[in-house]
């Protein structure tokens, strides 16, 4: 195997062959956080790594692909935090705590929540099962929630997209605007869907 020009095993960093496609999505996540996606390429991340570029692309064919399995992994952090969230809520609060928990992950991981949602991604296989089985946690608690006992479960369910949709909205708001943002704006929100979905 060529390592290139003046280069040595010894220069590069080990790794496991067995788990180098969680450390190559560990090691394109930096470059993300640290450089946004214009840092993501198959050849930078393999220098990243320390390995042959040959070996990225026997994971990842392409760009997209990397940026795929970042973003369906992104999903599954966030399907983590609602299961959280929705263990520990309180039987009154399992919407505000869950809509926290939602804005939170968004707030705390800004680059990866923005290529979670960007629109040549999101459709592919595995992004949408990743964002279906996390909006199934949220859809869990909401249907757990007093208020939301005695609905069907198609109600439920656009309950559930609306409270997805409005923590979107709001925390894509609030990011965009960087440190110009409403820190009350995610508090706005979720009074409004309280009062929006509390049964009189």
């Amino acid at each position: 195997m060529s390592w290139g020009v003046g280069e040595t095993t010894r220069s590069r960093r080990p790794y496991h062959v067995g788990n180098l496609r969680a450390q190559l999505l560990e090691e394109a996540r930096a470059l993300l956080e640290s450089g946004g996606r214009s840092e993501l390429n198959l050849r930078g991340l393999a220098a990243r790594a320390g390995i042959a570029a040959g070996s990225v692309y026997h994971h990842y064919a392409s760009k997209s692909a990397l940026m795929a399995g970042l973003a369906a992994g992104g999903f599954r952090e966030l399907e983590a935090a609602l299961k959280e969230a929705a263990a520990t809520a309180p039987d009154a609060t399992p919407i505000r705590t869950c809509a926290l928990a939602y804005f939170g992950f968004a707030r705390s991981q800004p680059a990866l929540y923005d290529l979670m949602f960007d629109a040549g991604l999101i459709s592919e296989p595995e992004v949408a099962a990743a964002r279906d089985s996390a909006f199934a946690v949220l859809e869990s608690a909401i249907a757990q929630a007093r208020s939301q006992q005695d609905r069907d479960a198609d109600t439920v369910h656009k309950v559930a997209l609306a409270v997805w949709a409005c923590g979107h909205g709001a925390a894509s708001l609030t990011l965009a605007d960087g440190a110009n943002a409403d820190s009350t704006l995610m508090e706005d929100v979720i009074q409004g869907l309280e009062a929006l979905f509390r049964r009189r």
